[in-house]
């Protein structure tokens, strides 16, 4: 086989093209390269080329204290902050032995969910404007903006919120908080049937996502894919559930975890927009609990110089995107020996190897959206 490859224009009988998607192309969230080979509008291979935004996250952990490395955790994944904070703040709790004060457990959980909600929301919102449909992304961001605004009125910010500390979070609610949450909480819900109509109803979407890049339950074993994509594929397993961690034990009557057996692009909006109703009714349990707690502290007392004890121990938790892993090595110093990040988005874009053969050069950009991934949290 000969391959040629193309810039623009240019035609050649009896070879393959090699085209290259990026790495600045409109259609990618960020800085990703896909080198295809094709065959006509075919595509015979796929080669997700990555790094092209690397910083070096990993290695800037060894240089911070304990407090210091949140900065740096939260922003991999851009739409996913707080929840990367989390996953953090647990290994190293974990390594202290440290016990979170009940307050903080449950306020945490409802954060978690408030920003699962907020991720999910962009990408139930953008993957239809990159099918030709601009209108849901302007409800997406109507429904993100109430809740950014009561995420950033208890964190001060709008995107890092810096919120998690070790031992518990930054500081107490505001007062009347809880009650304009659920206040947005409801709102959000009132309007979440426009994704049904509008989106999910709509012929042309249908068109576009059913039965295009189907993902086989043994292709997510095989590349280690997790979070919606790898429930769109009948592959029933959810952090939350399976191994629950911070308040999620005592919410199995609540939390759903939403499966689909098709595996196909209109599978992944599936389970991302039912997961998205399911965290709303979580955010509403977990307000409830707080309500009834009596007042108390919300984080520990730590020492001027954290330490954590010569060890090893490794967080997981189940970010919006998938399992995000944490393993920490600890030589009893103030700051991380090593702190190795698995992030979801790493290994659910290396499955595009795997999707994108077989399916047509038009199907690559709605192939391509419903992984539903963020380059930060690749080039970590």
């Amino acid at each position: 086989m000969t391959e040629t490859t193309f810039s623009v224009g240019g035609a050649a009988e009896r070879t393959d093209m090699v085209l290259n998607i990026g790495p600045q192309h409109p259609s990618t969230h960020g800085v990703l390269r896909l080198r295809l080979v094709l065959d006509g509008e075919v595509i015979q291979h796929a080669e997700p080329v990555i790094g092209y935004m690397h910083r070096g996250a990993e290695k800037l952990f060894e240089a911070r204290d304990y407090r210091q490395i949140v900065m740096l955790a939260n922003r991999h994944d851009w739409l996913s902050a707080f929840s990367n904070e989390l996953g953090v703040v647990m290994a190293v709790e974990r390594m202290l032995g440290m016990e979170v004060p009940e307050r903080a457990v449950w306020t945490r959980t409802l954060l978690a969910e408030l920003n699962r909600v907020l991720n999910h929301l962009m990408f139930l919102g953008s993957y239809p404007l990159e099918l030709g449909g601009i209108t849901p992304v302007f409800h997406a961001f109507r429904e993100r903006e109430e809740l950014q605004a009561v995420m950033e009125e208890v964190s001060g910010g709008r995107m890092h919120y810096m919120f998690n500390r070790v031992g518990g979070l930054k500081e107490d609610l505001p007062a009347g908080w809880l009650g304009r949450v659920r206040h947005a909480v409801a709102d959000v819900r009132s309007r979440m049937d426009v994704y049904d109509r509008l989106v999910l109803g709509n012929e042309i979407f249908r068109g576009r996502t059913s039965g295009v890049g189907v993902l086989s339950a043994d292709a997510v074993h095989a590349y280690g894919v997790s979070g919606p994509i790898a429930r769109a594929s009948g592959v029933d397993f959810d952090l939350r559930r399976d191994e629950p961690y911070l308040a999620y034990g005592e919410l199995g009557d609540v939390l759903k975890v939403v499966t689909r057996p098709a595996g196909d692009c209109l599978a992944r909006f599936e389970v991302l927009l039912e997961q998205t109703h399911n965290s709303l009714d979580l955010a509403d349990a977990c307000l409830d609990r707080i309500a009834d707690l009596a007042p108390g502290p919300i984080n520990q007392r730590l020492p001027k110089v954290l330490k954590a004890p010569e060890g090893h121990t490794y967080a997981w938790t189940e970010n919006p995107l998938g399992i995000n892993g944490y393993y920490l090595v600890s030589k009893g110093e103030k700051t991380p020996y090593r702190l190795k990040l698995r992030s979801a988005s790493y290994n659910n874009i290396q499955a595009l190897a795997v999707l994108l053969p077989g399916t047509l050069v038009a199907d690559m950009v709605a192939i391509l959206g419903s992984l539903f991934f963020v380059v930060g949290d690749i080039d970590k």
